[in-house]
């Protein structure tokens, strides 16, 4: 035992000590996604892509064909593992609106705004590029903010961007979250099941009345969850919904708990599968093809120039029409950042793009864009917020020497 004690301490000290800190790290996330993105395209367009690619698409045997589940380990990880991502950020939404920054008009009126605004003036610069093509169907696609990879960035700068900053970027981005399921659900969703769907909503119906009677025995939440699931699943909504669903009959005083737990695996496990089997994708020799698409230039655009526009502008007409107030500690020029920043749409974006499409060869133009525009709104609005904080403390400098 005393041999090993030294092995483990080294282990202890050296690996299991910065992974830990690493994980807790509010940067975290978007540096593993990040990371899993630029390892995915590199693969994918080496001597390996055939090999990369083909074991996404794997398609495994179903033992029993008549369940109707899926078929390969890309649609294993968009229609199962993400629901658990879903899951998630169902939760984070009801805690929200039932007792955090989005509970009372006063506190969500303006971060409400301003997430429509980021949802309705991308989609209609998409709609400007691509309407009354065969391709407007992705004007869901730039609505999207990227929670994780969002508050990642903002992270970087410390304290040079205030905490009203970052909270009105969550609640912001939960809006958003909100609005990306709808669309799912209402727009890109095909060919309705009735029956599967009406016995999804009949148990939905049993699990609302679970929480209303206090039911103490949670794995019941779960099993009653799981056959949500494949209700909607087979009903022809997107299975994911089940996850937002589930997430809203969960009581409150057990979300905190579940958050925890799910964090991390979601988080380093789900998400970064995710990445890595969604940017599988071959550029081809000639990017003009790519750069070219009106499907680039929407999606692009939305998020680059949309995103901050309309944040700003819905945000500006309701504090001036009087109807809410910026948080204290926070003004219009960090507004401003902060929709650059929202324009990473990455994750819910991508997602949106794989069911807005059938066809790979638009699936990877979107991709690209969303990839090209993410990155360029992370950094535009990084140095952006830094110039400003730089400028603020010059600022302040020069007033004390006075």
């Amino acid at each position: 035992m005393t041999k090993r004690r030294p092995v483990i301490n080294f282990l202890e000290q050296r690996i299991i000590s910065p992974v830990k800190q690493f994980i807790h790290d509010s940067r975290a996330v978007g540096i593993v996604l990040i990371g899993c993105t630029l390892l995915s395209l590199i693969v994918s367009n080496s001597s390996w892509s055939g090999s990369y690619i083909a074991f996404w698409e794997k398609e495994f045997h179903i033992p029993i064909p008549q369940l109707q589940l899926p078929h390969s380990i890309l649609h294993l990880i968009n229609d199962g593992l993400m629901a658990f991502f879903f899951f998630l950020v169902g939760m984070e939404i009801k805690r929200e609106l039932m007792v955090g920054e989005l509970s009372s008009i006063k506190k969500s009126i303006v971060p409400v705004i301003a997430a429509v605004g980021g949802m309705v003036v991308p989609a209609t610069i998409y709609i400007l590029w691509c309407g009354g093509t065969g391709f407007s169907k992705g004007w869901g696609i730039p609505m999207a903010t990227d929670i994780a990879f969002s508050l990642g960035v903002l992270s970087l700068l410390g304290k040079r961007a205030p905490l009203s900053l970052r909270i009105f970027l969550t609640a912001l981005a939960i809006i958003d979250d909100l609005g990306g399921i709808l669309a799912i659900a209402l727009f890109y969703t095909e060919d309705i099941n009735t029956t599967y769907l009406l016995l999804a909503l009949t148990t939905l119906v049993v699990l609302t009345l679970m929480n209303i009677l206090k039911v103490k025995r949670h794995a019941l939440f779960f099993i009653a969850g799981i056959v949500l699931w494949y209700l909607v699943y087979n009903s022809g909504v997107h299975a994911t919904i089940a996850g937002v669903l589930l997430a809203f009959t969960i009581p409150l005083r057990k979300i905190d708990k579940l958050e925890n737990t799910l964090h991390d695996p979601v988080n380093f496990v789900i998400l970064p599968l995710f990445a890595l089997a969604n940017t599988a994708i071959v550029l081809p020799a000639d990017s003009g093809v790519i750069f070219s698409s009106t499907v680039h230039h929407g999606i692009f655009l939305g998020l680059v120039a949309g995103k901050p526009i309309g944040i700003f502008l819905f945000s500006f007409a309701a504090v001036k029409l009087g109807i809410g107030t910026l948080p204290t500690g926070m003004h219009w020029k960090q507004l401003l950042g902060m929709g650059m920043i929202a324009g990473i749409g990455f994750t819910m974006s991508i997602f949106i793009a794989t069911l807005a499409f059938a066809d790979p060869g638009i699936q990877l133009i979107a991709k690209v864009a969303i990839i090209g525009a993410s990155v360029t709104a992370g950094i535009a609005g990084f140095l952006y917020l830094k110039l400003l904080s730089r400028k603020k403390l010059h600022a302040s400098i020069l007033a004390a020497k006075k």
